[in-house]
């Protein structure tokens, strides 16, 4: 035992080599052309002031989002339907990274409506989380579409280190799931929990989705993307959204 520990000592003294073509993951897997970064936050809200927080955020938000100054964009905004109840689900996209993100934070420290907005609503709130985002360069970026579309939100928290060999087997995979225009967006976490992707999905109903999956294991090569790729994660989570009236993606 006395030798093992010696020899593992002396190892640690010698610096491995690193493959020299390694790179931070944000860098490898987000998108070159843009340097959009995405907010999501997740709000808990009391089951009896439900509906009282979703008509103040549909009153007050649409109204911030006015200011041509303000460098961020409404994506979506849901309640959770199926998953952990009494709970809103917001995204958000700054145009321009970090510093768009500090310009607007500076921003709505001036901003007495939004001030009072958040006194208010931090009434009906039992809990908040968030997470800043960057999209994978091999989704679609999430545009405004018309509804009547239900969403869902899958969540893998994924085992670390593994960050890479998931962008790999998704780069291919995703083109069989674009038959009905289902994929939205496709994110993984940079600041909050780390090593969780977001894959958000559109479908007319339940019946729909439930097609739409089945029809994907019929396609030659899906299976293998499966296998491949539920080696890396940790944990999943589906929820199934409802949109907000305000929200762009209906």
């Amino acid at each position: 035992y006395a030798r093992d520990a010696e020899g593992s000592w002396l190892r640690s003294l010698f610096v491995h080599k690193v493959d020299p073509r390694k790179d931070a993951h944000s860098n490898l897997l987000s998108k070159k052309e843009t340097s959009n970064l995405y907010k999501i936050q997740f709000h808990n809200v009391k089951p009896e002031c439900l509906d009282a927080y979703n008509r103040l955020t549909e009153e007050v938000l649409p109204k911030l989002h006015l200011d041509a100054d303000y460098p961020c964009d409404l994506v979506g905004n849901w309640n959770t339907w199926y998953g952990e109840q009494d709970q809103a689900v917001h995204l958000w996209r700054f145009s321009g990274g970090y510093p768009a993100l500090m310009d607007c934070m500076n921003k709505l420290k001036q901003n007495q409506e939004y001030l009072d907005f958040r006194k208010e609503r931090s009434r009906m709130l039992l809990s908040r989380r968030n997470q800043l985002l960057l999209e994978f360069s091999f989704w679609n970026e999430p545009l405004p579409r018309q509804g009547p579309n239900i969403y869902e939100l899958r969540t893998y928290k994924l085992k670390p280190g593994t960050m890479i060999e998931w962008g790999n087997n998704w780069a291919r995979a995703i083109k069989y799931r674009q038959e009905n225009q289902e994929a939205v967006g496709g994110f993984f976490s940079q600041i909050g929990e780390l090593y969780v992707v977001h894959h958000l999905w559109a479908y007319r109903d339940l019946q729909s989705r439930e097609e739409t999956r089945n029809a994907a294991w019929r396609k030659r090569g899906w299976d293998e993307n499966v296998y491949y790729t539920v080696p890396l994660i940790r944990t999943m989570e589906s929820r199934i959204m409802i949109p907000l009236k305000i929200s762009p993606l209906q």
